[in-house]
């Protein structure tokens, strides 16, 4: 099973490098020989994973999700969160100890090897059924090696980092999800199992059902090895008895902390089948099972001020700021109240006592206000432009936005792309810390990030930041002040610029901002590659003084470098070229592109009728530029082809 898995992801990485980004990490040979060899493992273990490049799921829709009632009632797990009340329920039986995983339950059942029917939990006695959307979770098996009836059930999840790069996706802040749970029952309950695979949703087995025929030696931890021997990834789990579950307990605490998969407790059931099926259930629980929650390290503090932060789409956040208190292992000084209804339901007010927690843990928040005295104003300008706020109802609760649509925090777009690698590339500004110096009113112009140092008590006092932090930004932003004209006219955002265009225009009007500035749409359309809509976007732009103010304003702020291109070499100087595939003699494409472009050369990014020359070292591949390239009678030379016919070396 390791190897397959290996092999799996091995397949699946060459696949995506080779498919979407033209790029190959292996030989056509090389994955033929991993493919077949990992055929042979599915054929001699009888185990196929839904993730295989060997099966093909295809994609479908439903109109809604029929009903089904479960074979055997699914209960819920009386709780508790003392950890004596947990060592004293084993009675001095062995049990598993597991984390209860933060999802979605599933009752998967197979037939003959083959997955035919996946329900929802529901309500525990009607699920819905989601079959189809199951055959694309990320690590369920299509087909197992057991061939009898199987029924199984476990907790379809969404990993708190596939959570972060699927929320880093939505630019509306009100649209991110808010939190893995609530993603991943959305995921596994859409009509189209097409954007289930899209969400990357895990399944972890934690209970054996029904699989006839198996004597699994009245063990529950037997069982779950079974599951495990067919492929399945089952929930970690470890034996326990009075002597050693408090000592698990710890472990388990220690690792929630940086534990990839949403948990909100820890299971206990007895490893005893027939012991544990003796004792019954209540009408609610089961007696052979109890779920533990984490008891919430609660500490008191005093409320300092609440930060109100806007955001892109003008809500502004209230963030509580707090005297510094120690919970779970770590220094907390603040937490997102979230919305001005909270906010009131804890009538809050400067100098309250209130006692805070780390929900599952993890996340900060305010218990209660032992104080009360509810005269927390609510800004009624917002403290990034002093525009109007306004209380908004959103379903059942209100919120504060900021009223006015040119408000400097919504422009985190623009500077976004103002501070990314191929425009001014100022390493360590994320767009993170884009958003707070916003929100903090730090950032207006474009300029403004030049001077940051104005800010730098405030900021080294930041949550993420301090001294060495800010030192090092400050160093990023000097070094970017050293830079060409062409990621000064890319970081601008004029409309259907990107960097290779320009690049174009800077080397046509050979670095003269004026001469660009005050080009007509005639003459701006007569550039190669610019065209009429692109030359009438330029022109729009720098009719607005606006903008033009702008660009001067920077370019103040900059050390502008010459590009030094030797137009000497015909054979490159005004060609155009496609480089993909991996390359031997230079670092990487960017290296290559710059030796053309040094040139007078243009490298883009599609082959077509106008491409001088496609270059790929594998030159037999089936790539779709390697096919465009032979389509339309376009060379394919390798990289010494190149390095041979074009620069005589």
């Amino acid at each position: 099973m390791d190897r397959m898995r290996e092999l799996i992801d091995l397949l699946n990485e060459a696949s995506k490098a080779y498919y979407a980004e033209d790029r190959e990490i292996m030989s056509n040979y090389e994955y033929d020989a991993l493919y077949d060899e990992l055929v042979a493992l599915e054929e001699s273990t009888g185990i196929t994973m839904s993730d295989s490049p060997t099966v093909n799921v295809g994609f479908e829709s439903v109109d809604e999700l029929p009903k089904e009632r479960h074979e055997k009632p699914m209960l819920s797990l009386s709780k508790t969160k003392d950890r004596e009340e947990l060592r004293s329920f084993l009675g001095g039986k062995e049990g598993l100890l597991s984390w209860k995983l933060d999802g979605l339950t599933i009752v998967l059942t197979y037939a003959d090897g083959k997955l035919v029917k996946a329900v929802t939990r529901g309500n525990g006695e009607i699920g819905e059924v989601i079959t189809s959307n199951a055959m694309v979770f990320k690590n369920v098996p299509h087909s197992i090696a057991y061939k009898g009836t199987l029924i199984l059930r476990g907790e379809a999840v969404i990993k708190y980092s596939d959570f972060e790069k699927i929320n880093s996706t939505i630019e509306d802040v009100d649209a991110k999800y808010k939190n893995p749970r609530n993603l991943c029952s959305g995921s596994v309950r859409q009509l189209s199992n097409k954007v289930t695979a899209e969400r990357s949703v895990y399944f972890y087995a934690f209970s054996l059902v029904q699989a006839e025929g198996v004597d699994f030696k009245n063990s529950r931890e037997e069982q779950l090895d079974f599951l495990s021997r067919q492929g399945f990834d089952v929930v970690e789990h470890h034996r326990v008895d009075e002597s050693n579950i408090i000592a698990e307990i710890e472990n388990y605490a220690k690792k929630i902390e940086t534990y990839d998969i949403p948990s909100d407790g820890l299971v206990l059931i007895l490893d005893d089948i027939a012991y544990g099926q003796s004792l019954g259930r209540t009408a609610k629980f089961p007696r052979d099972s109890i779920a533990f929650k984490w008891s919430d390290e609660i500490k008191e503090t005093v409320l300092k001020e609440v930060e109100w932060s806007p955001s892109r789409t003008g809500l502004i956040n209230p963030v509580a700021i707090f005297d510094p208190v120690e919970l779970e292992g770590t220094t907390v000084t603040r937490a997102s109240v979230h919305n001005v209804s909270i906010v009131r339901s804890l009538k809050l007010g400067i100098g309250d006592r209130i006692t805070v927690y780390k929900a599952n843990m993890i996340i900060p928040q305010i218990a209660q206000n032992l104080t009360g005295s509810d005269n927390l104003e609510i800004p009624t300008a917002c403290p990034c432009c002093g525009g109007a706020t306004e209380i908004r109802k959103q379903l059942d609760a209100m919120s504060l936005y900021c009223s006015n649509p040119d408000c400097d925090a919504k422009k985190i777009k623009a500077f976004t792309l103002f501070v990314s690698r191929d425009a001014m590339n100022i390493d360590g500004m994320s767009e993170a810390t884009l958003e707070k110096f916003l929100a903090h009113g730090f950032l207006h112009s474009f300029t403004d990030i030049y001077h940051l140092d104005r800010y730098e008590n405030i900021i080294v006092e930041m949550e993420g930041f301090g001294q060495k932090s800010f030192d090092n930004l400050v160093e990023a932003v000097e070094k970017s002040k050293k830079t060409t004209l062409a990621r000064v006219i890319y970081s601008l955002g004029i409309p259907g610029i990107g960097s290779a265009n320009a690049k174009v225009l800077c080397r046509y009007y050979d670095n003269d901002v004026d001469a660009l500035m005050n080009a007509s749409v005639e003459e701006l359309s007569e550039i190669e590659g610019i065209g009429g809509v692109l030359a009438s976007g330029v022109r729009a732009y720098f009719d607005d003084e606006k903008h033009t103010k702008l660009l001067r304003d920077i370019l103040n702020e900059l050390t502008i470098e010459e590009e030094t291109v030797d137009r000497s070499n015909d054979r490159i100087n005004g060609q155009s070229f496609v480089i993909t595939g991996s390359l031997n003699t230079y670092v990487n494409r960017d290296e290559l592109k710059a030796v053309i472009e040094s040139l007078g050369g243009k490298v883009t990014g599609s082959v077509t009728s106008k491409t001088t020359a496609l270059i790929n070292n594998d030159i037999n591949s089936n790539s779709s530029k390697n096919k465009k390239a032979k389509e339309l009678s376009v060379p394919i030379i390798s990289e010494e082809d190149f390095k041979r016919d074009y620069l005589g070396v």
